[in-house]
């Protein structure tokens, strides 16, 4: 029989294949991808908001360190001053404290912080010692001329403001 005589039908090939709409394979890759990035981005933020503790942790200790080496309460009180100061800059960098001085940076420091009781106060005989006794030279705080301060409770005062938690409301300098 003649190729004519069959009543044949040419060959059709199927549709291409779409890539829309995509397979649900793709759809949990895509998902589990844009899941991943998240919890990158959240632990990240998680880990840069630590490392400041953890930053304020280690040099607290160097300080201690150093004191229990020296027993230079000038340095103490310097040293404790200056971390105090760069620790509210960073806790609080919206607001204008780094030119706060005199009580007010002491009231700054008793507001700001979140553990404060009667007797750990800034305004208290033991936090006003920051305001003199870094510029004071050692010869001064020998206890002889009334210049001496206790140490350990500077040391206890500044640990708890560092180490707790802040309020993170807007503090203003009063005028």
């Amino acid at each position: 029989m003649a190729p004519e005589a069959l009543n044949l039908r040419d060959i059709h090939l199927p549709e291409p294949i779409s890539w829309w709409p995509v397979a649900p394979g793709w759809w949990l890759l895509l998902a589990a991808l844009c899941l991943i990035i998240i919890v990158f981005f959240i632990s990240r933020k998680i880990y840069i908001s630590r490392q400041l503790n953890r930053d304020i942790k280690a040099e607290l200790g160097q300080i201690k360190q150093q004191f229990e080496k020296t027993q230079n309460k000038s340095e103490l009180a310097r040293s404790l001053s200056i971390l105090l100061r760069r620790a509210s800059i960073s806790f609080y960098p919206a607001t204008d404290i780094a030119g706060l001085t005199g009580e007010s940076w002491l009231s700054f420091l008793d507001e700001s912080n979140a553990s404060s009781s009667l007797n750990s106060k800034f305004l208290s005989d033991t936090g006003k010692v920051l305001l003199s006794a870094p510029y004071l030279p050692e010869s001064s705080l020998a206890g002889d001329n009334g210049q001496d301060y206790d140490a350990k409770k500077l040391i206890q005062l500044c640990e708890s403001w560092l180490l707790s938690p802040h309020k993170k409301t807007l503090w203003r300098a009063a005028s």
